[in-house]
């Protein structure tokens, strides 16, 4: 392993992809639960299927989804779209704790998983993870998060066949969880994966970890999603790794009255509020630190992911 001690290349736009690998050598050794690292919330929103049925909602909005479905489709896309470019571009521009919710298409007697936000995607769970896989080849020193969540419409047989799904695309890369992983460790392992599973459906399995907490704030104001995250941090971080969103959450009033606004034109106008909070961040093990620190739309919006990976020269 080449040395880089002293060396400190980290979050310019130019070499995001591999950002991990360029950390100087003192960094190596910190636990992955101690660094700063940049997240896409909800990653695979980018390909939402807008003539697929609908994934669970109230019973309203599927009365009106019947009558008025040029209404609903659109409204349902252009709100639950949190990300715009691909899992793999996503991963180029720095991102390394993946956002999945995963579900199956009610009334689908076939054996494929789909992700899902109000509606459902186009790309299949199979057809993207193996995306991420063959990404992970060509960028061997990086290690990637991917939060499974949600589980809209699973039984008890699609979690086995979706856990061993999992299991058999990444194979020896996965990091298990008897293990308390630093970029050394997990180099040193051929490690490359770190998956955890929301459901208890994968307590068993030795390659799957528990949840990851998540801090949402279901806020609108991008100043109270900062206060909300300020409040959190003074209750103290949790134990392993953890999540702040710096997501916004909009309600059905707030859609109603604004109708020719979507999520990204609401995000676009608050993201400066959440650009000037990260670099007043911190990484580490204080009660106040920061790990997972997620975002929408995260590769349109500049340097997010870069201003996240740069919060790592505080280790130093």
């Amino acid at each position: 392993m080449e040395g880089t001690r002293g060396k400190v290349k980290l979050g310019t736009e130019s070499d995001c992809a591999d950002w991990m690998s360029q950390l100087p050598e003192d960094l190596w050794n910190i636990p992955l639960s101690s660094l700063a690292i940049p997240g896409s919330h909800d990653t695979m929103t980018y390909c939402l299927d807008r003539s697929s049925p609908l994934v669970s909602e109230p019973p309203i909005l599927s009365v009106m989804d019947f009558i008025v479905p040029c209404i609903t489709r659109p409204c349902l896309y252009k709100w639950g779209t949190t990300q715009e470019q691909q899992v793999a571009a996503q991963l180029d521009a720095g991102i390394r704790y993946l956002d999945l919710r995963i579900a199956h298409k009610r009334g689908d007697f076939s054996c494929a998983f789909y992700f899902a936000h109000g509606i459902y995607t186009l790309l299949t769970v199979e057809d993207a993870l193996s995306d991420i896989a063959a990404w992970l080849k060509s960028h061997r020193k990086e290690v990637v998060i991917l939060a499974c969540s949600m589980f809209d419409g699973l039984n008890d047989e699609h979690h086995k066949l979706l856990i061993g799904l999992i299991i058999n695309l990444f194979g020896d890369k996965i990091c298990p969880n008897t293990v308390n992983p630093s970029l050394g460790i997990m180099w040193k392992l051929g490690y490359q994966v770190i998956v955890s599973y929301d459901h208890e459906a994968g307590s068993s399995y030795e390659e799957l970890w528990h949840q990851i907490p998540y801090w949402w704030a279901n806020e609108l104001d991008p100043q109270k999603v900062i206060a909300y995250l300020e409040a959190q941090k003074r209750v103290g971080r949790p134990d392993g790794f953890f999540v702040a969103g710096l997501n916004l959450t909009e309600n059905a009033r707030y859609i109603v009255t604004h109708p020719c606004q979507s999520l990204n034109s609401l995000t676009t106008r608050s993201y400066s509020a959440f650009l000037e909070w990260v670099p007043t961040q911190s990484p580490g093990l204080g009660r106040a630190c920061l790990n997972i620190i997620c975002g929408d739309f995260v590769v349109g919006m500049k340097r997010f992911a870069s201003m996240v990976i740069d919060l790592n020269k505080k280790l130093l």
